[in-house]
């Protein structure tokens, strides 16, 4: 079993920035990758971005590209996503998954998930 849990969201005014963090527990030994998706109101859930455990190699949704970080603290088992430049439609509530498989970008491939944490961007 991996336990995750994410911490950081919160309100935020448009261009400002936020950084989630998401801590690893238990089991760590059976994640390969580690990614980050966001649901928003009335809408499902998509992938906002990924790094796999051993290389490194990042990806991201196209929509937060150049405006999204993701990294990893491989000693503390933690991953974090720093937002800049944050929009109005940056604002859903934000999950952190473990995945057994590098390079995944797909829901459906990731075995473990945290509670989420909420992040809202105002005007």
């Amino acid at each position: 079993q991996v336990q995750l849990v994410e911490s950081g969201g919160g309100l935020v005014q448009a261009g400002g920035s936020l950084r989630l963090s998401c801590a690893a527990s238990g089991r760590t030994f059976s994640s390969a990758a580690m990614g980050w998706f966001r649901q928003a109101p009335g809408k499902g859930r998509e992938f906002v971005a990924s790094i796999n455990r051993y290389g490194g190699r990042t990806y991201y949704a196209d929509s937060v590209k150049g405006r999204f970080t993701i990294s990893r603290d491989v000693v503390k088992t933690t991953v974090y996503l720093q937002m800049n430049s944050l929009k109005p439609e940056d604002t859903a509530v934000y999950y952190c998954a473990s995945s057994q498989w590098t390079d995944t970008y797909s829901p459906s491939e990731y075995n473990y998930w945290g509670q989420g944490t909420q992040v809202t961007v105002s005007s």
